[in-house]
């Protein structure tokens, strides 16, 4: 069984999916259903409950918007993906708070070529685990912010987050 929970955050609701303590999947919605739906069928086929506390990871939110930045990243995570695909997760998950990295730099972060940027910009766009797998953290080499699934404005909240530039309350 899946088991989801709806977490209140300064930008707005977070919804988690766990699977027997591993996050597979994390969003900017209200629905955990938008986020059970993305997940592969023999996942969704486990089915989805809505518990009041999903425990360490529910605890992990509270801590990063409360400044501990560094949080997430004891949370086990697990998202569907060929191996160069999770290779690009788990070089996202190691871009430090505060910093951000091109898709060109986050592709020879997973060891591939930087002309790999167009899968890394990929791996970002599948990315299913949000802010947990922080593909907020990569910005296109050209300038601005790029695209983000959940809205440029979250992005940028979170960025200014991991910065220091604003409060919690913000």
């Amino acid at each position: 069984m899946i088991e989801a929970q709806v977490l209140p955050t300064p930008i707005g609701p977070l919804s988690l999916l766990v699977r027997e303590g591993v996050l597979v999947a994390g969003g900017f919605t209200a629905d955990p259903a938008e986020m059970y739906d993305r997940l592969p069928p023999a996942l969704r086929a486990e089915g989805l409950d809505v518990v009041d506390d999903l425990g360490p990871a529910a605890q992990a939110v509270r801590d990063y918007f409360d400044g501990d930045l560094t949080a997430l990243d004891a949370i086990p995570v697990e998202q569907p993906g060929s191996a160069t695909r999770k290779r690009l997760h788990q070089a996202l998950r190691e871009v430090k708070p505060g910093t951000t990295v091109s898709y060109a730099q986050l592709a020879e972060r997973a060891g591939l070529p930087r002309t790999a940027a167009r899968a890394a910009g990929s791996a970002c766009a599948q990315n299913l685990i949000a802010p947990f797998v922080p593909c907020h953290r990569v910005l296109p080499s050209t300038g601005g912010f790029g695209g983000y699934y959940y809205g440029v404005p979250v992005k940028e909240w979170l960025l200014a987050h991991e910065a220091g530039k604003l409060s919690v309350t913000s």
